[in-house]
């Protein structure tokens, strides 16, 4: 459910769509059923990689879709404009700055069991653990332009 809630909040959208920190794929191979393409995860560890690639076999898209042995603090994501994120809410602040530097205006941020704790979402589907939140970079870099300049009054 959790990751039919993930891909409806990117239903109909277009460009590059990473999964960083992919695990064992499922998202990176649904997003490729479901039209988001070039599709690709980031991902460290290697018995996850395996279990990914082999994911992406049984499903007939290997080779369609990529798995990528990568830090997701070195990679550049300048031209993804749909990323998804089911990482733990000790990173989210830190993910937070490298994706407002990087991602353009089009792009939609999707994370799944914890919100980015200081972005307001421009959607949420689900209750729960099934519950995820879609942010709009365009949006969430207005709001945070508009709390500089208020803290600057």
């Amino acid at each position: 459910r959790q990751v039919a809630n993930a891909l409806a909040l990117l239903r109909g959208r277009e460009g590059k769509t990473v999964d960083l920190g992919s695990g064992d794929g499922r998202l990176v191979v649904e997003a490729y059923k479901q039209g988001l393409r070039p599709a690709l995860g980031y991902e460290l560890n290697p018995w996850l990689l395996c279990l990914a690639n082999y994911r992406a076999w049984k499903a007939g898209y290997h080779g369609k879709v990529s798995f990528l042995k990568k830090d997701l603090w070195k990679v550049d994501l300048s031209d993804c404009y749909n990323v998804i994120v089911f990482l733990a809410p000790s990173v989210k602040p830190l993910l937070a700055t490298k994706l407002l530097a990087e991602l353009p205006d089009g792009a939609r941020v999707v994370a799944g069991r914890f919100p980015f704790p200081s972005w307001t979402p421009s959607s949420t589907l689900g209750q729960g653990l099934e519950q995820v939140w879609a942010y709009d970079m365009k949006e969430v870099r207005q709001a945070a332009q508009s709390s500089t300049q208020e803290s600057l009054v």
